[in-house]
Formats: C-alpha cells, sequence, structure tokens
C-alpha cells in the first residue's frame, strides 16, 4: 500500500571540479546537486525554517558572503507548496545518485539551501572566481545541467515491513535515447526509486558516513524531531523534514522499475515543448549541454 506525500519537479546539476574548464569524466566533478521543486502533495501547507535565521538562506537574502557556510535550518514558517515556489538544493555527497543494480549501499546526502527565492538558485549553481593564501587565485565553474523530471515521494507499507518512504523520479530531459556518458556515471536512470531515510541530528549514527558538523545540522521544530523517538534515523513522513538546511538524509536504491515495485505509473508532461529547468532558472543558469544531449560539458 502506498499513499503519495508530495509530488514536484526533479532537477539534477553537477559542477566540474575547480580550475577545469569542463567534466571529461566522473573524476572531473566537483559535487553533484539535486533539486526539488515540491508543487503539491498530501496536504498543501507543510513546515519550513524560518529565513531570518537560517544559514544559506539568510544570509542570500542579506548577501552575507562571509556566512555562508553558517548553521543549519532552524525556527518555522509556514508555505503553501501549491502557491509559492519552494526548492530544495541538495548535495550528494559520493558525487552520483545510488547505483540502481546495488540496493544495499546507502548513498548520505543533505540538504544545502532552502529557499522560496528562484534567484537564491540561480547564484548557487553560478561559479566563482577567489584568492587562497596557499594556492593563489581559483576558479570554481559554473553548474552543468544533466536532468530534469518529476518526482514524488511516497510513504509505503508493503505487508509485513515497516512503514517506510521512497523517493522516485522519472525523467523528462535527455529525452529517451539521448542520454549519455554524464548520466551513467552520474546514476541518472531513466526512473528510480530510492528508499530515503532521514538521519536524527541529536544523535551520532555510526556508519561511514562522518556527515555535517554539529553548527550546520539541522535544528527541526519539536513536532518533527520528536517523530525520531530515540532512533538514529526516521522515514521522510512527513517531507517537511527536507524544508530545513542542514537535513541529512540516506538513500538507498530500491528499483529502476517503479510500476513494477510500487504499483504507480509515474507519467512525465510529455506535451511540454520546453524545458522546466530553463523556465525555471533561465537560459544562462547552467550549462545545458549534458540535459539535452547526454555529452559532458
Amino acid at each position: 500500500m502506498q499513499c503519495i506525500q508530495e509530488r514536484g519537479e526533479v532537477f539534477f546539476f553537477y559542477r566540474p571540479k575547480v580550475n577545469r574548464d569542463e567534466a571529461h569524466g566522473a573524476d572531473d566533478v566537483q559535487r553533484m546537486y539535486m533539486v526539488l521543486r515540491p508543487e503539491s502533495g498530501e496536504k498543501p501547507v507543510e513546515l519550513k525554517q524560518d529565513p531570518r535565521c537560517s544559514g544559506k538562506e539568510a544570509a542570500a537574502e542579506d548577501d552575507r558572503k562571509e556566512d555562508k557556510a553558517g548553521g543549519g535550518g532552524q525556527g518555522s514558517q509556514q508555505v503553501n507548496i501549491e502557491k509559492q515556489t519552494l526548492l530544495r538544493f541538495i548535495v550528494m555527497g559520493r558525487k552520483s545518485l545510488p547505483d540502481p543494480t546495488n540496493k544495499s549501499t546507502p548513498f548520505w546526502g543533505f540538504v544545502e539551501m532552502v529557499t522560496t527565492n528562484i534567484q537564491h538558485i540561480k547564484s548557487a549553481l553560478k561559479g566563482e572566481e577567489y584568492d587562497t593564501a596557499t594556492r593563489g587565485h581559483r576558479h570554481l565553474p559554473d553548474c552543468r545541467a544533466a536532468g530534469e523530471g518529476v518526482f514524488r515521494i511516497l510513504r509505503h507499507n508493503s505487508g509485513s515491513s515497516k512503514m517506510h518512504t521512497h523517493l522516485i523520479y522519472k525523467l523528462e530531459y535527455p529525452v529517451e535515447g539521448e542520454e549519455g556518458e554524464a548520466q551513467e556515471a552520474l546514476n541518472i536512470a531513466r526512473e528510480a526509486s530510492f528508499l530515503i531515510q532521514i538521519k536524527n541530528p541529536d544523535q551520532n549514527a555510526a556508519s561511514q558516513f562522518r556527515g555535517l558538523k554539529k553548527k550546520r545540522k539541522a535544528a527541526f521544530p519539536a513536532q518533527l524531531q520528536g517523530q525520531f523517538g530515540h532512533r538514529r534515523y526516521s522515514p521522510a513522513d512527513p517531507p517537511d523534514f527536507l524544508n530545513y538546511e542542514g537535513c541529512e538524509f540516506l538513500l538507498i536504491s530500491a528499483s529502476d522499475d517503479i510500476e513494477q515495485e510500487l504499483g504507480l505509473e509515474l507519467k512525465t508532461e510529455e506535451d511540454d515543448e520546453c524545458s522546466d529547468l530553463i523556465q525555471t532558472f533561465g537560459e544562462t543558469a547552467a550549462s545545458t549541454r549534458p540535459l539535452f544531449h547526454g555529452t559532458w560539458a
């Protein structure tokens, strides 16, 4: 039995390493990002961090560059995802999605920024020039767009198993047949289902993942934090957990055939002639060669 908690758009980006003009393979990738834009769900109003006192969202609003690696999300504010834009800028720790063929290895990630301002994400996708005392002048390249599609977060209970949550997606771009080396290296399959577990920021889980430093961890409001009890992880139920910067999570591959696994046909907007990524972030926010042609850039 499954119940859709949230539906929306998903975008995938990667950034080449410092001082690289282009990436030519996975070894040239500095970071991989996933951006979730929820648009509707089980409840239209979600809790999110208070933008006045939460890390990167507050820094972006005030343009305080020295604070851009500040603390995690805290406080609470209501946001209607059916009427307001809500964007989650997520870092994948292993610089790729989980391998769909490996269903036992968890991949760690965290929410780097949550915002209702599209410009904040556009700025985060841009590169920068900066100087260091030891290595001199450095160039951080712009991000590249590598995929876009639709996503769902759903609650699932399959008979005797405990309730758990899935993050599932299906690509719209690259169109089928145009996927290439970039998508293959980053494990961006045409569709995939992952178990998603939220890490308890108040417990140090014994695992191979070092995780974020304490000051960068999310400070969930009591109604969310209380759902952990004494557990190290909790299902992403509700998805509001992901509306806090510093929220850490694990993704574990479940299937690359959503309909077979969950009995759910994930439909894309096939009649849409224009990329939602370009409509949302503009043509200059990120190079789109990997998005449309599957090639590295």
